[in-house]
Order: structure tokens, then C-alpha cells, then sequence
């Protein structure tokens, strides 16, 4: 009974805890918050910390501080990075969205999605994080799982569905069958590495130093994985290396989607060790139903038909790739009985 009575006043939540954003889905409400995982800290004279700012405005700040102020990407390759950070920036999006909640407050269940190479000190930090938050309980459920219901791939059925989630730290490989992951592969690879790698190039090229930020705006803008007819080019800003002096240079598309060839790569070789690893029946199926891709990462220009030439299979985007996870985790805040038979331990 007192179980019942807590389920109707408390609000579930479940979380995409993502590298490169968050995002939280309430029951009965949707996707109600979208954020870069970003925490703005404040240092003071004693090494005392105070957390400024969470998502939007924290990125806002990065690269932009001054020395008492840090803005920290707490999650890195998917995974919790720094435990204290994360549990203040769960805490802040928790209590944002129970703001909108009922007067009598309840600790509200948790799903979190975490990825399919996940470690057992991983997973003990993501409880815990989410627990110091407020949470009532917390259940993990892995990404590529998460991204296929949300994906409204038929993932309870006897049939083969290949899913790739391309986020900001990771790629996730994974078949899956009667609710079961059939083979997974996890590797770290994914939007921040195509970053770090514009700044890598331009740096050894053209002797310019520029910012995270800017290296995911010349992803976005020019950024491919497959050669294209248009000829793209962009204003860079950033510091002279040899001077010292801010300049700017004209990149053009070509040159980037050289400078990121070996990033998709990696993803190409996961993709082909998965095929090659999935049992024959399965194999079969997908080659009826093809891959479907989803996450952030998987919006690189040409990536599906990078994917397509490679694989020799058909390549389907997601409806919403960047939500996928959110969603997925989202749909099983009402269904208890696949969330358990779903859910790690």
C-alpha cells in the first residue's frame, strides 16, 4: 500500500547520463530537460567548493574562466569521471524537475542508462551518485538496449535487431533478441574524440590552437565521414602557436573529413566485428532489416553511407537519434516488468 501511495506522488525519472549532454525524462511528461553535461565549480580560499552553474550556462563558460572557477565535464568515454560533480549535477536536474511536482514530495525511482562495457566500480558510482541525489531506487540499463526501445525496434520478438549508438564518449554495437542483448561492444570512440581530433589537426597543420568548442562547431558545420559534391568552408578563430596572436584561417570540408577518417574507421571496424561475432539466424535478420543508427555522433554527414558502402547492409536512422536513450529509459519507467528483465545488476 505504501508503496502505491509513494508511486502516485512521487515523480519517476529516468536519465540519459550522457558524456556530452543529459537528458532526464519524467513520467507522464516526456523529455523535460536536454542539457550539456557540464558543471561550472567555484574554488574558494580555504579549497572549499560551490557548484555556479549546471548544463547550458556551464558550457557557456568553458574555456572562458578565470583561475577560481572550473568549468568540468564530469562524464568521460560514458562513464562518471568525477563522482562528486556528477552527483551535484543529478542532484541539480532532479530537483529541477521536481520543482513542477506535487506539494508532498516522495524520493522518486531512477533508470539511468549506462554503457554495455560498463565496470562494476562504474556501476557502483552511478548508484551511488544517484542515490546521494535523492533517488529511491536506481536501476542501470545499458545504452544499446535503452536506444532500441526507444527506437521502437521489436526487441521482445524472436528476430535479430542491430543497433549502433554513436554518443560523445562511446560507440555502442549491439544485437539484440527476446529482450536480450545477444552480443555487445562497447569502445571509446565517439563526438569528443572526432573533437580533440580537429584540434590535434589544425594544431599540427596550421600551428592554431583552438577550443572544444569550436572544433565541435567545425564538426556540425563541415564536418562528413563520406566524400560529397558540395565544397564547404569555414572562418576558424584561435591563438597563433608560433606568435602568439590570435588569427584566423578558411578550413575546408575536405580536409576535415581527412582528419576524421580514422575515427570512422574505428566505428566501421566495431560494426564489422559485431557482424562478424552475431549468430547466423541473426545474421540473417539483419541483412533483411539492415543497422539502425542513433546517438549524437551517428549525425556526422555521410555516416550512414560510410556504413551503407562498407557493411553492405541497409543503414536506417532513428526517428530522433539524439533522444533515443531518453526515451528508451523513459518507456520503461511504466513498464516494471521489462525494466527487470532488462535491467544489470
Amino acid at each position: 500500500m505504501l508503496e502505491r501511495i509513494t508511486r502516485i506522488f512521487s515523480n519517476d525519472i529516468a536519465i540519459d547520463l550522457g558524456t556530452a549532454n543529459t537528458l532526464v525524462f519524467l513520467s507522464g511528461k516526456g523529455i523535460v530537460i536536454r542539457e550539456p553535461s557540464v558543471v561550472a565549480v567555484q574554488t574558494g580560499p580555504r579549497g572549499e567548493t560551490k557548484v555556479l552553474a549546471v548544463g547550458s550556462e556551464a558550457k557557456s563558460m568553458l574555456g572562458r574562466t578565470p583561475g577560481t572557477i572550473q568549468a568540468i565535464r564530469p562524464m568521460k568515454d560514458g562513464v562518471i569521471a568525477n563522482f562528486d560533480v556528477t552527483a551535484e549535477m543529478i542532484r541539480h536536474f532532479i530537483k529541477k524537475v521536481q520543482k513542477s511536482s506535487s506539494l508532498i514530495k516522495f524520493r522518486p525511482r531512477v533508470i539511468v542508462g549506462v554503457p554495455s562495457g560498463i565496470t562494476q566500480v562504474e556501476k557502483r558510482a552511478v548508484k551511488e551518485s544517484a542515490e546521494s541525489a535523492g533517488a529511491r531506487e536506481v536501476y542501470l540499463v545499458e545504452e544499446p538496449m535503452a536506444a532500441a526501445i526507444g527506437a521502437g525496434l521489436p526487441i521482445t520478438e524472436a528476430n535479430g535487431n542491430m543497433i549502433i549508438d554513436i554518443g560523445g564518449g562511446t560507440t555502442e554495437v549491439a544485437v539484440i533478441s527476446l529482450a536480450g542483448i545477444v552480443y555487445s561492444n562497447s569502445t571509446r570512440v565517439g563526438g569528443d574524440i572526432m573533437d580533440d581530433t580537429i584540434i590535434q589537426y589544425i594544431k599540427k597543420r596550421y600551428n592554431l590552437l583552438i577550443g572544444e568548442r569550436t572544433a565541435e562547431q567545425i564538426k556540425i558545420n563541415i564536418g562528413s565521414a563520406y566524400p560529397t559534391d558540395e565544397n564547404l568552408t569555414m572562418d576558424v578563430k584561435g591563438r597563433d602557436l608560433l606568435t602568439g596572436i590570435p588569427k584566423t584561417l578558411i578550413l575546408s570540408n575536405d580536409e576535415i573529413r581527412e582528419s576524421l577518417s580514422d575515427v570512422c574507421d574505428q566505428i566501421v571496424l566495431v560494426t564489422k566485428n559485431a557482424l562478424e561475432d552475431t549468430p547466423p539466424e541473426l545474421a540473417a535478420d539483419i541483412v533483411d532489416k539492415g543497422i539502425v543508427l542513433a546517438g549524437g555522433g551517428s549525425l556526422l554527414k555521410g555516416m550512414d553511407i560510410l556504413l551503407r558502402e562498407r557493411t553492405g547492409l541497409p543503414i536506417i536512422y532513428a526517428e530522433d537519434p539524439l533522444s533515443c536513450v531518453a526515451l528508451g529509459v523513459g518507456a520503461m519507467l511504466d513498464n516494471i516488468g521489462l525494466l527487470k528483465s532488462v535491467a544489470i545488476l
